[in-house]
């Protein structure tokens, strides 16, 4: 969506960006912003004018209050410090100068930052993963690895902590990719049920057996097979599964030969294998098997980072979804959801914001609405205080930029303010910033050159 006070100027730039591929809406700044806002759908990026005052404020402040988490793009013809430094801080992609592009290459950086955002109106994508905690950022650079070898994945976790997430993220960055991932829950189904399923089974291989059906192995051909909570798997199945594996071939109920078939396994539970083998349970040489490149999955409440990203993505998420407009979370809210052990991890999260944006009455979400049952109610007096190691306590300490910081000073403080939270990790903190790894290396050494900072 583009606002922006010059019409002529905006249709324009549609045109540009409609030749690209994007669908734009125009709207005036600002006198119709809550008319726009109360029709549109949810769109993935908010172009133009956006630090023009409103009300008895200013637009980004009003827009953030409607769509906490859509990206910001202002393309001003009048900059200004304050303009910029609200805008980055309440998370622009940019701040650009109308001056200093021409349409054609305006459209271009739009386009880029349309692109590098998610295209569905704040839902998750199927694969996303949200994380700022290094226990996390560990786990995903051994999961890019995998993703680009032929090798199987062991996916170790407590049940809501996404492992099924994880898996469906490493077969799409995978060569395989392009073809299918078919997913099984080894503990939905009995053990009879389960094999036909996995391995198929030919016309008159049982009563019942009316025609021939094509198992999961064969579905997956070329592609990936997800056995999700495998340790539930039966001793015998075990066997069965250990041969496919070796063989790359599998044997379908009442066949006569065996079809040979090109998949990579994936295999996810949330038992300790380990343990399950020396309790005599799953097989060790299965396990051998399958334990080529073992990921465990943290549980959340050892990622206190993670947990204010995923709130504020939850909350954005089921806003929209249900179409409700809060101003934000309460801090009695925020203490008890930012300490709670959460032993039902990242579902268990996600379903408390899911009810308490349906139930809420207030203009922000307050801890009343998270918690239904009145006997579980924590005192506000007993709730500690925000985790040190969160976002939402760093932002709350962060001291402001004093008055008259420049474009160039900012551009530095919020390089280094965002490698600070995401423990300088580059490829992260690119992403964050809206720019490429290259250039945020050629940033960083010029502030070395320029400066003598060090700032990782």
């Amino acid at each position: 969506m583009i606002w922006d006070a010059d019409r002529q100027y905006a249709e324009t730039l549609a045109r540009h960006l409609e030749k690209a591929g994007l669908s734009v809406v125009l709207g005036e700044v600002p006198d119709d912003v809550d008319r726009v806002l109360a029709q549109l759908e949810p769109v993935s990026l908010l172009v133009g004018e956006l630090d023009c005052p409103y009300g008895s404020g200013d637009l980004i402040s009003h827009l953030r209050q409607v769509w906490p988490r859509v990206p910001l793009l202002p393309v001003v013809s009048r900059p200004t410090v304050d303009g910029a430094v609200n805008a980055i801080r309440s998370g622009a992609v940019d701040y650009l100068l109308k001056k200093s592009f021409s349409l054609e290459e305006l459209a271009r950086r739009i386009v880029a930052a349309a692109a590098g955002r998610r295209d569905d109106g704040g839902r998750p994508k199927k694969d996303e993963l949200l994380f700022e905690d290094p226990r996390m950022t560990r786990v995903m650079r051994l999961a890019e690895k995998a993703a680009a070898s032929r090798a199987t994945v062991l996916i170790q976790g407590e049940s809501g902590t996404g492992k099924e997430l994880l898996a469906r993220y490493i077969h799409n960055r995978s060569l395989r990719g392009d073809k299918p991932l078919v997913a099984i829950n080894c503990a939905a189904l009995p053990e009879n049920l389960l094999e036909s399923e996995l391995f198929g089974f030919e016309k008159g291989a049982f009563t019942g057996a009316t025609q021939r059906k094509i198992g999961k192995f064969e579905q997956a051909d070329g592609g990936s097979l997800l056995l999700d909570e495998l340790g539930e798997l039966a001793l015998p199945l075990q066997s069965k599964l250990l041969r496919v594996i070796q063989e790359q071939e599998v044997d379908r109920l009442g066949g006569r030969q065996p079809i040979p078939v090109d998949v990579r396994i994936i295999a996810t539970t949330n038992r300790d294998l380990e343990k399950e083998v020396e309790a005599g349970n799953f097989r060790r040489d299965l396990f051998f098997r399958l334990n080529v490149i073992p990921l465990t999955l943290p549980p959340l409440r050892e990622r206190p980072r993670d947990i204010s990203l995923l709130l504020e993505r939850f909350v954005d998420h089921y806003s929209r979804l249900n179409r409700r407009r809060f101003q934000g979370i309460s801090e009695n809210a925020r203490r008890f959801l930012l300490n709670h052990d959460y032993p039902g991890n990242v579902r268990e999260l996600e379903n408390m914001v899911e009810r308490a944006v349906v139930l809420a009455d207030g203009p922000q979400l307050e801890l009343e609405d998270f918690i239904i049952d009145p006997e579980r109610m924590p005192a506000p007096e007993s709730l500690p205080p925000l985790p040190e190691n969160t976002p939402a306590a760093a932002a709350a300490s962060e001291p402001p930029l004093p008055v008259g910081t420049t474009l160039a000073e900012m551009e530095r403080y919020m390089i280094y303010k965002t490698l600070r939270e995401v423990n300088s990790n580059r490829t992260h903190a690119a992403a964050r910033l809206g720019i490429s790894i290259r250039t945020l290396r050629n940033k960083l050494k010029e502030y070395r050159e320029k400066y003598g900072d060090h700032p990782e």
